[in-house]
């Protein structure tokens, strides 16, 4: 689990790196670009910076909900282990309900 840690810690919170974000970022523009009834009023690249930039914004809102959810088991009067089936369920919940309090 640390490996995972690290490399969330490395992508600035993110799960996927900034290449992978960049490429789903080119495949949105790409296939917008492709539909008949989308018509762009910027150039390609805009539509995928600003692709990216929401990808992003809702990369850094999973996180803090990953982030919410992680210490209410933390928080919990006995130990809860990572991976476990309780644990797992409690996240679960836990996770949902953040998601709830967005609006989600």
């Amino acid at each position: 689990m640390r490996v995972y840690e690290e490399e969330r810690e490395r992508n600035g919170g993110m799960r996927i790196s900034r290449d992978k974000l960049n490429k789903l970022a080119h495949t949105v523009a790409d296939t917008l670009a492709e539909v008949d009834q989308v018509g762009f009023l910027e150039d390609r690249n805009t539509i995928r910076q600003e692709a990216r930039k929401a990808l992003e914004a809702l990369l850094t809102e999973e996180a803090k909900i990953d982030a919410a959810a992680r210490l209410k088991i933390a928080n919990q009067r006995k130990i809860i282990l990572e991976g476990s089936q309780e644990w797992d369920i409690l996240y679960r919940k836990y996770y949902n309900d953040e998601v709830r309090k967005l609006g989600i």
